[in-house]
């Protein structure tokens, strides 16, 4: 990351370097920081972006990313190049976006946030596979824990109606893309002021095989084994049953019920130029 940084400081950067012991501790250290600085750049992966919400928020400053993490899902929403140099290019434009951001249980999120199989898809992948296998060590994850997935029941009320769902996974999305590319739906934008819920609902693990290809490309409106809602508020209640352990951008947020609602043009980021007026993004 130091060419990066030491491109920013050739560019006029008066850099306050600093680093938190652990994710979770990102939000207090921009807290520490919000009135002796303009900028924000955070080095890191979605993750680590995702703790660093929080503190965003309460800043109000514009923030700026150099992707470092294995998915860089907001990043690929952001149309960010991966190359930290380029990324470093991006903020020293200067152009910025103003973009929403999902709001769960009184915590913020970019990306997703799922209950039910992407649990175990995360528990499963280690931080050695992650760094050996990159974006397949996902597919490598989901492979092994998908046949021993059993399906859950629960409640979605989307502000005006509540619908009964027997799923293996439910999920809310904010941005365009997650999971390592994965689309949470194909109109999604990360600006658009709405939020894109979709419940697996099958009773077999071989019925998520001819799902895959619209599970990938956000195409899953349609199926009869799945239920796609579009709002700006949802609640998931567990019915007679346990809570289910949600996870945010790939870290663990908390348990159902989960009520989700939008937050729209939340936070300032760099983006590179043209789409410094309108996002655009690309279904792989």
């Amino acid at each position: 990351m130091t060419p990066a940084l030491d491109r920013l400081r050739d560019a006029g950067f008066e850099l306050i370097e600093d680093w938190a012991r652990h994710p979770s501790l990102v939000s207090n250290l921009i807290r520490e920081y919000r009135d002796r600085v303009d900028v924000v750049i955070i080095g890191g992966g979605d993750g680590t972006i995702s703790q660093a919400a929080d503190g965003l928020v309460e800043a109000g400053i514009p923030f700026g990313i150099l992707p470092l993490g294995t998915a860089n899902d907001l990043a690929r929403t952001l149309n960010l190049p991966n190359d930290l140099l380029a990324s470093a290019e991006v903020i020293i434009q200067g152009h910025h976006k103003r973009i929403d951001l999902g709001w769960l249980n009184g915590t913020h999120f970019f990306n997703v946030a799922s209950m039910g199989l992407t649990t175990a898809v995360t528990r499963r992948m280690s931080r050695e596979g992650k760094s050996r296998w990159g974006i397949l060590a996902y597919l490598f994850a989901a492979v092994q824990v998908v046949a021993r997935a059993r399906p859950f029941t629960v409640d979605i009320n989307n502000g005006t109606e509540t619908f009964r769902a027997r799923s293996i996974q439910v999920s809310v999305g904010n941005g365009r893309y997650y999971g390592g590319g994965m689309t949470i739906d194909e109109n999604a934008q990360i600006d658009d002021g709405l939020l894109n819920l979709y419940s697996l609902e099958i009773s077999r693990w071989w019925q998520i095989i001819p799902l895959l290809p619209a599970l990938w490309r956000g195409k899953l409106s349609g199926s009869k084994n799945a239920r796609t809602l579009q709002g700006t508020q949802f609640e998931i209640m567990p019915h007679k049953g346990r809570a289910k352990t949600i996870m945010a951008d790939g870290e663990a947020s908390g348990f159902s019920p989960a009520r989700f609602r939008i937050v729209p043009k939340a936070l300032s980021v760099f983006v590179p130029a043209p789409l410094a007026d309108a996002l655009v993004s690309k279904t792989i």
